[in-house]
């Protein structure tokens, strides 16, 4: 199991790994980002939305909706939700606020607890420890940033230390 304060860490994490790899993002143009790489989702554009629908959907569920899950489509993760690249920034930064405050009041007995939930994958419901539920979030944020993280790797940019024990402003 997971305690509250690896849930408030990974969430710190993730913000500090999505800002740099948007700010990476930023040095390819707009065609360039959007460009299909052979990625599982195509392009670095159509990944970092995918990383938005899945946060959103799954802080949604664990928060019984969230004000950006309630504005997205439920039906696939294969998506662009946002097309314009200022849009997509915007989905992003205020996901990642949302997702730390959210951390922040996470307790002992609610990540000890299952959780259940409707899969639009599977079609069914579903029921999980909470805890092994929020670390599947946090991993396939991960994952899907280290696809990214090679794509932007063959266009020649580095997102330099990406390590959480690297993380700035750590107090241990």
């Amino acid at each position: 199991m997971i305690s509250p304060e690896y849930a408030q860490l990974l969430a710190r994490y993730n913000c500090w790994m999505n800002e740099k790899v948007y700010v990476a993002s930023e040095q390819l143009s707009d065609a360039e980002r959007k460009a299909d790489r052979g990625a599982f989702f195509k392009s670095i554009h159509s990944t970092l939305n995918h990383l938005v629908w899945g946060d959103a959907m799954w802080l949604g569920r664990f928060t019984q909706g969230t004000t950006l899950e309630r504005a997205m489509p439920t039906t696939s993760g294969n998506v662009d939700l946002h097309a314009e690249w200022d849009a997509l920034k915007a989905a992003r930064i205020a996901l990642d606020e949302e997702l730390i405050v959210w951390a922040a009041s996470l307790d002992a007995a609610w990540l000890a607890g299952d959780f259940s939930w409707y899969s639009g994958m599977t079609k069914t419901t579903r029921s999980k420890p909470s805890w092994l539920l929020v670390t599947h979030m946090f991993n396939h944020q991960t994952h899907h940033r280290g696809q990214i993280m090679t794509l932007l790797s063959q266009q020649k940019i580095d997102l330099g230390a990406t390590d959480l024990m690297m993380m700035p402003n750590q107090n241990r």
